[in-house]
């Protein structure tokens, strides 16, 4: 019989435009709130400063839903975790105070969140499913961050490859932007791509070595693609659209297939763990599970509810670090580039 008492963790997510709070009974989520912040829509992207403002004015709201959600009173918390970074220094900042303030007014241990560590962790959280076991590959794939990682345990990660210029995220959005969609763009182009021929038109795959990633040079030869075939038919982007979609698509894609496969073959590592937001993308889904069948890899894919930022990761992230006794103090600072 497991006579431990219950840990309760209340978890902040203020890395970028969403402010999240989680309440988790260990390992097991009681809830998972996200106040999203739709002014950005109009700009095209998220503007920082707008973004940190929205968080002064959702964080207390959002903390005291999910803790009504959870069915929790404050005074059953046992500590407070928080994104520490990377992310956006003002969005950091307003989660960061908050949390160690609630820590400090109820004398509550406080843990500070790797923002990618969480991304792949997310898969711990218990929902009766199988997770990863170790070591296993990690592939985060956003709008701020494209991360090939080995993990090799909760708290041990070595980073094997990154992009050295835009994210996979990002490639998708600005390319997005030129095809006319909102932002976020990508969703639009994944979604006409499943209407389009995938090899209507040829895109040159960057060459950057080992691991690493390059989207920056795509984007730009799509852009004098899409220039050059517009001058001649001003309705080239509209009477195509699907097999612009679907060859964009096929080739960021390929770029990630090309670069997992080379991490697989560097460290003989076959199970695939990805998080982050663009690993909601059905091309990139899809991809994995074909080379499930045709490569023997064992791939883990997350929840859509745990693919976008929210605070669930966060949250099982701080209960591992809460058995580990892995607390922060009240000196503990917000870093908007942090290392694995």
């Amino acid at each position: 019989m497991n006579t431990n008492p219950p840990i309760y963790i209340l978890a902040i997510e203020s890395s970028c435009d969403d402010t999240g709070v989680a309440v988790m009974h260990n390992d097991r989520v009681l809830s998972n709130v996200v106040a999203k912040q739709d002014i950005h829509e109009q700009y095209g992207g998220v503007i920082p400063e707008l973004a940190s403002r929205a968080h002064q004015s959702n964080i207390v709201p959002t903390v005291e839903v999910a803790l009504q959600k959870a069915g929790i009173s404050k005074h059953q918390l046992s500590a407070i975790a928080f994104t520490q970074g990377p992310g956006l220094m003002g969005s950091l900042l307003v989660g960061s105070s908050f949390a160690k303030s609630m820590a400090m007014a109820l004398d509550l241990p406080l843990i500070a969140v790797h923002h990618m560590h969480a991304h792949i962790l997310a898969h711990f959280i218990e929902e009766g499913q199988e997770k990863p076991t170790f070591p296993f590959l990690g592939i985060t794939i956003s709008g701020g961050h494209t991360q090939i990682i080995k993990v090799h345990s909760h708290d041990k990660m070595e980073l094997l490859g990154e992009t050295t210029d835009d994210a996979i995220g990002e490639a998708y959005d600005k390319t997005a932007k030129l095809l006319g969609f909102p932002y976020p763009g990508g969703p639009f182009i994944d979604q006409y791509a499943k209407e389009g021929n995938p090899k209507a038109y040829t895109f040159t795959k960057p060459k950057v070595e080992a691991m690493d990633f390059s989207f920056s040079g795509l984007k730009t030869q799509i852009m004098y693609f899409l220039q050059k075939n517009s001058k001649g038919n001003p309705n080239f982007i509209k009477e195509n659209l699907a097999d612009i979609c679907a060859s964009i698509q096929h080739t960021i894609v390929s770029i990630l297939m090309d670069k997992i496969s080379a991490a697989v073959a560097h460290t003989g590592i076959q199970s695939i763990v990805i998080g982050g937001g663009v690993s909601a993308n059905s091309g990139i889904r899809k991809a994995l599970y074909d080379r499930e069948k045709t490569h023997q890899w064992k791939v883990f894919i997350p929840k859509f509810e745990y693919t976008t930022d929210n605070a669930a990761m966060i949250g099982i992230v701080g209960y591992f670090k809460y058995l580990n006794h892995q607390f922060a103090d009240l000196t503990t600072v917000a870093f908007p580039r942090i290392s694995v």
